[in-house]
């Protein structure tokens, strides 16, 4: 037999890893449905029902025949619109509905922005610690990630430094993501531009994630890379969606944002790979850019008391170091100094034995640093109630810090 043949999956396919983040939350799920009381901290999920005017729209939607049908692959004309004008309200710079893809959720946006400007081989710098999906994503591409890592004594944020001494002839894009999944950091608006000016005088791609835009803190501020830098424009592709800002993480509608010949590539590429969007998830979505911002204020608002509640908990853990998140709603401490220690007759020497031990002995469940491109960290989202927030952190602290 031929060594094809002898393959049963695809190399391509196999190389994938599963995401951590749902992984975590599945395990959880499952201890629970045991009748363990594990509290999970591992989906970045907002805890918040959608607002029901969103949910009204899509009912009404429900009920009329023209949702019943296909639509065009490349979303709704009047959500495309809509998310143009959204767009300009909350981003600062114009673009029209075709400049828009929607997509099932932000990861198809992820996954078709770089299938659109990656050849197999091209280097994508990403700033490490990093969401699970990105550096799946540009493999799948047939691209190289790089990371560049920037670790909590420099707040997690990289530097035009770090990012041209990455740089090779090799280079296609830089992925910027602010506020960042997993840690929370807020590139401030000098920082944001400083590397978009790099960026544009380089003359490679920026992809940027801007899906937790409406959700920062205290007096960080949310910057859009392309507004900043407006002649970056043409050679960025910028991702969004409902699922953080509206707590509509189950609707699957994102989006892709880019030059013209970018979206009709990425459209295209959909047409054969899923086709439109669910037509009532689009009418909630539309329901949602279009509506004002006081519902997401609200959620915003509890986001944040909770940010300040388990950063201040985790910093009594003796050995932890934990920037401040601005935004999104994540906590991401640093535990090189807990590791090595006698924790209930273990001693575990990574992130991930550390999250196992926590796990086993006291029902918490959270993500390690090795996810997201690093041992000696942990991801905790703090979207989640109150209530099991306090229970979960204290119960860590209690095993911690003995």
């Amino acid at each position: 037999m031929s060594q094809a043949r002898s393959r049963r999956l695809s190399q391509r396919i196999a190389a994938i890893s599963e995401s951590a983040t749902l992984a975590v939350d599945a395990k959880a799920k499952a201890l629970r449905a045991q009748g363990r009381p594990v509290i999970g901290f591992g989906a970045g999920e907002p805890d918040f029902p959608t607002p029901d005017y969103i949910v009204d729209a899509a009912v009404a939607a429900a009920r009329d025949p023209r949702n019943h049908r296909y639509t065009p692959a490349g979303g709704l004309p009047e959500l495309r619109e809509a998310i143009a004008a959204k767009t300009l309200r909350d981003s600062g710079y114009g673009i029209g509905g075709g400049n828009v893809l929607v997509t099932n959720g932000g990861k198809q946006a992820v996954y078709e922005a770089f299938a659109s400007i990656v050849d197999p081989g091209d280097e994508i710098l990403v700033p490490t610690p990093y969401w699970t999906t990105y550096p799946e994503a540009i493999r799948l591409a047939g691209g190289v990630p790089i990371d560049v890592f920037a670790g909590a004594e420099a707040g997690y944020k990289v530097s035009v430094e770090q990012l041209d001494a990455a740089l090779t002839g090799r280079t296609k894009a830089l992925l910027f993501v602010s506020p960042s999944n997993p840690t929370g950091t807020v590139y401030t608006p000098e920082e944001t531009a400083a590397i978009g000016r790099w960026a544009a005088d380089a003359g490679i791609w920026v992809v940027t994630d801007e899906i937790y835009e409406h959700l920062v803190y205290g007096d960080s501020t949310f910057t859009s890379i392309v507004a900043a830098v407006p002649e970056l424009a043409e050679r960025a592709i910028v991702l969004n969606g409902v699922a953080k800002t509206y707590a509509m993480t189950g609707w699957r509608v994102g989006w892709l944002i880019g030059p013209k010949d970018v979206v009709k590539a990425a459209t295209n590429l959909q047409s054969h790979l899923t086709s439109n969007v669910a037509n009532v998830s689009q009418r909630a979505a539309l329901a949602a850019v279009s509506g004002d911002l006081s519902a997401v204020a609200t959620m915003r608002a509890a986001f944040d008391a909770r940010r300040r509640t388990i950063v201040s908990i985790l910093r009594q853990i003796d050995g932890v170091i934990l920037p401040t998140p601005q935004g999104a709603f994540y906590a991401y401490p640093d535990v090189t100094g807990v590791l090595g220690r006698d924790i209930g007759g273990i001693r575990p020497m990574t992130s991930a034995e550390l999250a196992a031990t926590i796990l086993d002995k006291v029902e918490v469940a959270v993500v390690p640093g090795e996810a997201f491109g690093s041992s000696g960290y942990l991801r905790l989202s703090y979207a989640l109630s109150d209530e099991d927030l306090m229970e979960g952190v204290s119960r860590i602290i209690g095993l911690l810090a003995r």
